[in-house]
């Protein structure tokens, strides 16, 4: 094989016309996404809201989570929500042709996305080392379950896998029955650290003009999530409260009329608390003047509190607290379509789908001045990028 040309072609399979709207930082960068399911795909839609042309390349089943439960009509809301903005084309990895075609897409490509077990990559004969020989500056991004080396480097991770194994579940949870985090937390977190790596990378590649690998695994994931736990000093014995739930005022609460999460920590939000649910007199007693005593009396302190709060709607109490006390009322996910500070930081747009007419979802998670990125598009459906995508001849060949 022979290296990727260093010059910039004046056409390539990345170019993508169709993007509508202003550049955004990453504009001009080509990402080639292999992964499936919710970490790397995800982190590949970080990117392409930030301007990359993202190119998705499924086996011809498709990428699993196209076959998970769902209730629309023909497609797959989680599918949908973790792959916008992408083209996609169908490739077969495992047939010489198909390969080769992916190998005359790495020669242009900025970045290479994908999650196989450590490998899998190596048997496909799209392991690192292999296609930095054909383009020196590939960023070549692999998401684990469990990194790299080490005894478990071989297993398939999954997010409430990890969930069990690191602690979460048993904190989550009250003891003796551990809970899971539903909503894929660890899976998401990782999605962030793939756009955060790779777009490191880019940044290094232009001081030194050279790729590198760049590793990202469930498990650092879910141990990061934890840093504030996982804190364990000299002489410390093995098992103690590693939590940091301050306990008592500080929760979930039932009103009149739904529930209510209150943050009452400093003096300043204890008092106004104190004062705007009619119970003042317990702002100024030295027993509760404290988290930590607070938390020490909550048997004391939390019955006078709901008793309280049963003369509202979580809802009213919301707005009476205002900016005096950190608080919400306990929504559903259907609410934050049309919640007013949702819709005045234009963080949901609607997406014309094929099939769907249109549907509304979350876009740019970050917001830059001055690139904002052009507007985002739909999911792809399997294959629909086929004709579209074609390998443009950059003077060198892949093999």
């Amino acid at each position: 094989m022979t290296k990727a040309s260093t010059s910039t072609p004046l056409t390539s399979a990345f170019d993508n016309p169709a993007r509508e709207g202003p550049g955004g930082p990453l504009s001009g960068i080509g990402v080639l996404d292999l992964s499936a399911y919710i970490a790397g795909p995800y982190g590949c839609s970080l990117l392409a809201d930030q301007g990359a042309d993202v190119i998705k390349v499924e086996p011809p089943a498709g990428d699993n989570l196209r076959n998970y439960p769902s209730t629309l009509d023909g497609e797959n809301r989680a599918f949908l929500g973790v792959n916008r903005s992408k083209r996609g084309i169908v490739l077969n990895l495992k047939d010489d042709e198909d390969r080769e075609r992916l190998l005359a897409l790495v020669v242009q490509a900025d970045v290479l996305v994908h999650n196989f077990r450590p490998g899998v990559a190596e048997r496909l004969g799209i392991d690192h080392p292999r296609l930095e020989a054909i383009n020196p500056r590939l960023i070549y991004c692999a998401v684990t379950g469990y990194g790299e080396e080490g005894p478990l480097h071989g297993r398939a991770g999954y997010d409430q896998v990890l969930q069990a194994m690191t602690g979460m579940c048993v904190l989550q949870g009250k003891p003796p029955v551990p809970e899971l985090t539903y909503g894929s937390p660890v899976d998401y977190y990782a999605a962030a650290l793939v756009a955060a790596g790779v777009g490191s990378a880019l940044f290094e590649r232009e001081r030194s003009g050279k790729g590198q690998y760049v590793g990202v695994s469930l498990l650092r994931s879910a141990l990061t999530m934890q840093s504030a736990r996982m804190i364990q000093a000299e002489g410390e014995a093995h098992d103690i409260s590693r939590d940091m739930r301050s306990g008592g005022i500080t929760g979930l609460h039932p009103t009149g009329d739904g529930y209510l999460y209150l943050s009452a920590n400093t003096p300043h939000f204890w008092k106004a608390l104190c004062e705007l649910t009619g119970l003042e007199e317990l702002a100024g007693n030295e027993r509760y003047d404290s988290v930590r005593k607070r938390a020490v009396h909550a048997g004391e302190l939390v019955p006078q509190l709901r008793a309280a709060l049963q003369m509202r709607s979580a809802l009213e109490w919301e707005a009476i607290f205002g900016e005096a006390v950190p608080c919400s009322a306990v929504r559903h996910i259907e609410d934050m379509f049309e919640h007013p500070q949702v819709r005045a930081e234009d963080m949901v747009s609607s997406i014309a789908h094929s099939m769907l007419g249109s549907y509304r979802g979350v876009t740019r998670a970050i917001k830059f001045s001055r690139t904002p990125g052009p507007q985002p598009f739909a999911a792809p459906m399997l294959g629909q990028h086929e004709d579209e995508i074609a390998v443009i001849d950059t003077g060198d060949e892949p093999g």
